[in-house]
Protein backbone atom coordinates (compact mmCIF):
# COMPACT_ATOMS: atom_id res chain seq x y z
CA UNK A 1 0.00 0.00 0.00
CA UNK A 2 2.59 2.29 0.78
CA UNK A 3 4.38 1.85 -2.49
CA UNK A 4 0.97 2.62 -4.47
CA UNK A 5 1.35 5.74 -2.12
CA UNK A 6 4.31 6.68 -3.64
CA UNK A 7 3.64 6.38 -6.86
CA UNK A 8 0.44 8.12 -6.74
CA UNK A 9 2.16 10.51 -4.70
CA UNK A 10 5.65 10.87 -4.72
CA UNK A 11 7.59 11.94 -1.76
CA UNK A 12 8.02 15.75 -2.20
CA UNK A 13 11.24 18.10 0.34
CA UNK A 14 8.98 19.52 2.65
CA UNK A 15 10.61 22.72 1.55
CA UNK A 16 10.42 22.95 -1.99
CA UNK A 17 8.68 20.12 -3.73
CA UNK A 18 11.48 18.68 -5.25
CA UNK A 19 10.85 14.82 -5.86
CA UNK A 20 13.05 12.61 -2.94
CA UNK A 21 13.29 9.43 -2.21
CA UNK A 22 11.16 7.69 0.33
CA UNK A 23 11.76 8.28 4.46
CA UNK A 24 13.48 11.78 3.16
CA UNK A 25 12.15 14.93 4.63
CA UNK A 26 14.65 17.51 2.63
CA UNK A 27 15.95 17.44 -1.12
CA UNK A 28 19.69 17.27 -0.66
CA UNK A 29 19.88 21.22 -1.83
CA UNK A 30 17.96 21.89 1.26
CA UNK A 31 19.27 19.59 3.47
CA UNK A 32 22.33 21.80 3.09
CA UNK A 33 20.75 25.05 5.14
CA UNK A 34 19.16 23.15 7.81
CA UNK A 35 21.38 23.19 10.94
CA UNK A 36 21.16 20.52 13.64
CA UNK A 37 20.54 20.65 17.47
CA UNK A 38 23.17 17.34 17.89
CA UNK A 39 24.85 19.13 20.47
CA UNK A 40 22.35 20.64 22.67
CA UNK A 41 19.84 17.82 23.24
CA UNK A 42 22.49 16.37 24.92
CA UNK A 43 21.77 18.72 28.25
CA UNK A 44 17.61 17.84 27.95
CA UNK A 45 16.09 18.30 30.89
CA UNK A 46 18.62 20.93 33.22
CA UNK A 47 15.55 23.37 32.94
CA UNK A 48 12.05 21.18 33.38
CA UNK A 49 12.02 21.35 37.14
CA UNK A 50 13.10 25.51 37.34
CA UNK A 51 10.48 28.17 37.79
CA UNK A 52 13.37 31.13 37.24
CA UNK A 53 12.28 32.85 33.79
CA UNK A 54 15.91 33.38 33.30
CA UNK A 55 16.37 29.53 32.12
CA UNK A 56 15.87 28.12 29.13
CA UNK A 57 12.66 26.37 28.47
CA UNK A 58 13.78 24.43 25.38
CA UNK A 59 15.27 20.60 26.49
CA UNK A 60 15.18 19.05 23.63
CA UNK A 61 15.37 20.86 19.42
CA UNK A 62 15.74 19.11 16.42
CA UNK A 63 17.62 22.07 14.69
CA UNK A 64 17.48 25.80 14.54
CA UNK A 65 15.44 28.10 12.82
CA UNK A 66 16.43 28.80 9.71
CA UNK A 67 17.31 27.28 5.53
CA UNK A 68 14.73 24.85 4.91
CA UNK A 69 13.47 23.76 8.26
CA UNK A 70 12.26 27.14 8.79
CA UNK A 71 10.54 27.30 5.41
CA UNK A 72 8.85 23.90 6.01
CA UNK A 73 7.32 25.47 9.45
CA UNK A 74 6.41 28.42 8.01
CA UNK A 75 4.51 26.26 5.01
CA UNK A 76 2.83 23.69 7.77
CA UNK A 77 2.08 26.85 9.93
CA UNK A 78 0.65 28.91 7.38
CA UNK A 79 -0.04 27.64 4.23
CA UNK A 80 -2.46 25.06 4.88
CA UNK A 81 0.15 21.72 4.81
CA UNK A 82 -0.96 19.63 7.92
CA UNK A 83 0.26 16.64 5.95
CA UNK A 84 4.32 18.01 6.66
CA UNK A 85 3.34 17.47 10.28
CA UNK A 86 4.72 14.21 9.21
CA UNK A 87 8.15 14.04 8.25
CA UNK A 88 8.73 16.95 10.62
CA UNK A 89 6.95 14.98 13.66
CA UNK A 90 9.30 12.38 13.06
CA UNK A 91 12.34 14.45 12.87
CA UNK A 92 11.64 15.74 17.00
CA UNK A 93 10.28 12.29 17.61
CA UNK A 94 14.26 11.28 16.60
CA UNK A 95 15.81 14.20 18.87
CA UNK A 96 13.39 12.80 21.20
CA UNK A 97 15.53 9.47 21.24
CA UNK A 98 18.37 11.01 20.95
CA UNK A 99 18.11 12.85 24.25
CA UNK A 100 16.52 9.85 26.07
CA UNK A 101 13.10 11.72 27.04
CA UNK A 102 10.79 10.23 29.32
CA UNK A 103 7.63 11.95 30.50
CA UNK A 104 4.03 10.97 31.89
CA UNK A 105 2.38 13.02 29.44
CA UNK A 106 2.78 15.05 25.99
CA UNK A 107 1.09 18.45 25.57
CA UNK A 108 1.00 20.89 22.95
CA UNK A 109 1.23 24.79 23.05
CA UNK A 110 -2.43 25.31 22.71
CA UNK A 111 -3.92 27.92 19.92
CA UNK A 112 -6.66 30.34 21.17
CA UNK A 113 -10.13 28.80 19.81
CA UNK A 114 -10.14 31.78 17.48
CA UNK A 115 -6.95 31.21 15.82
CA UNK A 116 -7.40 27.44 15.71
CA UNK A 117 -10.89 28.11 13.56
CA UNK A 118 -9.22 30.39 11.19
CA UNK A 119 -6.52 27.97 10.65
CA UNK A 120 -7.82 24.85 10.75
CA UNK A 121 -5.81 22.78 13.28
CA UNK A 122 -2.91 23.18 15.80
CA UNK A 123 0.68 22.28 14.33
CA UNK A 124 1.70 21.71 17.57
CA UNK A 125 -0.83 19.26 18.75
CA UNK A 126 -0.27 17.68 15.15
CA UNK A 127 3.97 17.62 16.26
CA UNK A 128 2.80 16.33 19.37
CA UNK A 129 1.30 12.83 18.33
CA UNK A 130 4.61 11.96 16.84
CA UNK A 131 6.07 12.93 20.05
CA UNK A 132 3.28 10.62 22.22
CA UNK A 133 4.49 7.67 20.43
CA UNK A 134 7.77 8.09 20.67
CA UNK A 135 7.20 8.36 24.73
CA UNK A 136 4.36 5.75 24.38
CA UNK A 137 2.69 8.54 26.97
CA UNK A 138 -1.03 9.82 26.65
CA UNK A 139 -1.31 13.27 24.21
CA UNK A 140 -3.23 15.84 26.40
CA UNK A 141 -4.67 18.25 24.22
CA UNK A 142 -7.27 19.50 26.84
CA UNK A 143 -5.48 20.26 29.79
CA UNK A 144 -3.77 23.17 28.56
CA UNK A 145 -5.67 25.96 26.93
CA UNK A 146 -4.71 29.65 25.86
CA UNK A 147 -7.30 32.02 27.54
CA UNK A 148 -6.33 35.09 25.92
CA UNK A 149 -6.27 35.82 22.05
CA UNK A 150 -2.95 37.31 22.22
CA UNK A 151 -1.12 39.39 19.27
CA UNK A 152 1.08 37.01 17.45
CA UNK A 153 4.40 36.49 18.86
CA UNK A 154 5.74 36.94 15.52
CA UNK A 155 4.56 40.89 15.31
CA UNK A 156 6.57 41.42 18.85
CA UNK A 157 9.68 41.80 19.95
CA UNK A 158 11.47 40.32 22.52
CA UNK A 159 10.59 42.08 25.92
CA UNK A 160 6.94 42.75 24.01
CA UNK A 161 6.81 38.73 23.71
CA UNK A 162 7.23 38.03 27.82
CA UNK A 163 4.57 40.17 28.27
CA UNK A 164 1.95 39.33 25.33
CA UNK A 165 2.05 35.90 26.83
CA UNK A 166 2.20 36.24 30.29
CA UNK A 167 -1.16 34.81 31.69
CA UNK A 168 -2.40 33.47 28.29
CA UNK A 169 -2.34 30.03 29.73
CA UNK A 170 -4.74 28.49 32.16
CA UNK A 171 -4.56 24.67 32.90
CA UNK A 172 -7.98 23.18 33.13
CA UNK A 173 -9.88 22.55 36.12
CA UNK A 174 -9.76 18.56 36.23
CA UNK A 175 -6.56 18.18 35.06
CA UNK A 176 -4.15 15.63 37.04
CA UNK A 177 -0.48 17.06 37.06
CA UNK A 178 0.72 16.66 40.34
CA UNK A 179 4.12 14.84 40.63
CA UNK A 180 3.70 14.24 36.52
CA UNK A 181 6.93 14.91 34.12
CA UNK A 182 4.81 16.88 31.33
CA UNK A 183 6.56 17.42 27.56
CA UNK A 184 5.67 20.21 26.12
CA UNK A 185 5.72 20.60 22.64
CA UNK A 186 5.69 23.63 20.31
CA UNK A 187 7.24 23.95 16.65
CA UNK A 188 9.78 27.04 16.90
CA UNK A 189 11.10 28.69 19.99
CA UNK A 190 12.88 32.15 19.83
CA UNK A 191 12.48 33.93 23.01
CA UNK A 192 11.32 31.57 24.54
CA UNK A 193 8.20 33.36 26.54
CA UNK A 194 5.57 30.99 25.13
CA UNK A 195 6.99 27.81 26.58
CA UNK A 196 7.72 29.70 29.80
CA UNK A 197 4.26 31.13 30.30
CA UNK A 198 3.31 27.38 29.90
CA UNK A 199 5.42 25.97 32.34
CA UNK A 200 4.73 28.72 34.74
CA UNK A 201 0.98 27.14 34.82
CA UNK A 202 2.02 23.84 34.64
CA UNK A 203 4.50 23.69 37.90
CA UNK A 204 1.97 25.91 39.74
CA UNK A 205 -0.88 23.17 39.18
CA UNK A 206 1.67 20.42 40.44
CA UNK A 207 3.20 19.26 37.52
CA UNK A 208 6.95 17.87 39.02
CA UNK A 209 8.87 18.79 35.82
CA UNK A 210 8.21 20.23 32.40
CA UNK A 211 10.11 19.06 29.74
CA UNK A 212 10.35 21.41 26.71
CA UNK A 213 10.34 20.15 22.82
CA UNK A 214 10.50 22.43 20.03
CA UNK A 215 11.47 21.44 15.81
CA UNK A 216 13.19 24.46 15.74
CA UNK A 217 14.66 27.14 17.92
CA UNK A 218 16.55 29.91 16.81
CA UNK A 219 20.19 30.38 16.69
CA UNK A 220 20.95 33.52 18.43
CA UNK A 221 18.79 31.85 22.10
CA UNK A 222 20.39 28.25 21.55
CA UNK A 223 23.66 27.04 23.11
CA UNK A 224 26.04 24.80 21.41
CA UNK A 225 27.86 24.41 17.71
CA UNK A 226 25.61 25.23 15.09
CA UNK A 227 26.03 22.10 12.20
CA UNK A 228 25.46 22.74 8.83
CA UNK A 229 25.00 19.15 7.23
CA UNK A 230 27.27 19.14 3.53
CA UNK A 231 25.12 19.45 0.06
CA UNK A 232 24.93 15.95 -0.18
CA UNK A 233 23.35 15.08 2.99
CA UNK A 234 19.30 14.35 3.23
CA UNK A 235 17.75 14.16 6.21
CA UNK A 236 16.08 10.66 6.91
CA UNK A 237 13.29 9.67 8.92
CA UNK A 238 12.90 6.23 7.73
CA UNK A 239 14.04 3.01 10.03
CA UNK A 240 13.13 4.13 13.83
CA UNK A 241 15.75 6.95 13.32
CA UNK A 242 15.67 10.58 11.95
CA UNK A 243 19.65 10.98 11.24
CA UNK A 244 22.05 12.73 8.03
CA UNK A 245 21.83 10.24 5.47
CA UNK A 246 25.01 10.22 2.92
CA UNK A 247 26.31 7.25 2.70
CA UNK A 248 28.53 8.32 5.65
CA UNK A 249 27.71 7.17 9.57
CA UNK A 250 29.70 10.23 10.41
CA UNK A 251 28.07 12.49 8.97
CA UNK A 252 27.15 14.99 11.57
CA UNK A 253 31.54 14.75 12.34
CA UNK A 254 31.14 16.21 8.28
CA UNK A 255 29.65 19.70 9.79
CA UNK A 256 30.83 23.03 7.43
CA UNK A 257 31.18 26.00 10.40
CA UNK A 258 32.06 28.16 7.93
CA UNK A 259 29.27 30.02 7.29
CA UNK A 260 28.52 30.43 10.87
CA UNK A 261 30.20 33.42 11.22
CA UNK A 262 30.81 35.71 14.02
CA UNK A 263 27.15 34.92 15.44
CA UNK A 264 28.60 31.97 17.72
CA UNK A 265 31.94 32.37 20.33
CA UNK A 266 35.11 31.31 18.96
CA UNK A 267 35.08 28.60 21.09
CA UNK A 268 32.11 27.16 19.64
CA UNK A 269 34.21 27.51 16.32
CA UNK A 270 37.38 25.98 17.37
CA UNK A 271 35.19 22.77 17.48
CA UNK A 272 35.03 22.62 13.69
CA UNK A 273 39.11 21.05 13.75
CA UNK A 274 37.88 18.11 16.53
CA UNK A 275 34.93 17.86 14.21
CA UNK A 276 36.76 17.37 11.00
CA UNK A 277 39.16 15.07 12.97
CA UNK A 278 36.85 13.14 13.97
CA UNK A 279 35.29 12.13 10.48
CA UNK A 280 36.71 8.94 8.87
CA UNK A 281 38.62 9.35 5.73
CA UNK A 282 35.44 7.68 4.06
CA UNK A 283 33.72 10.64 4.37
CA UNK A 284 35.75 12.80 1.82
Amino acid sequence: MRLLGDLLSPPRCAACESAVPRHHVFCAACAASVESCAAFVARAGASGRARDDDVDPVDVAFGYYGGALATAIRRLKYEDRPHLARPLGELLRGACRTAKTRADAVLPVPLHPRRLAMRGYNQAALLSAHVASELDAPLLTSVLARAIDTVPQVELSGEGRHDNVGNAFVVGPRALLEDRTIALVDDVSTTGATLRACRRALLARGARRVIGLVLARTPSSALGIPLVLDAGAGLDWGGGRACASSGCANVPMRANLRNCGDRWPAAARSGAGQIRKACSGSCR
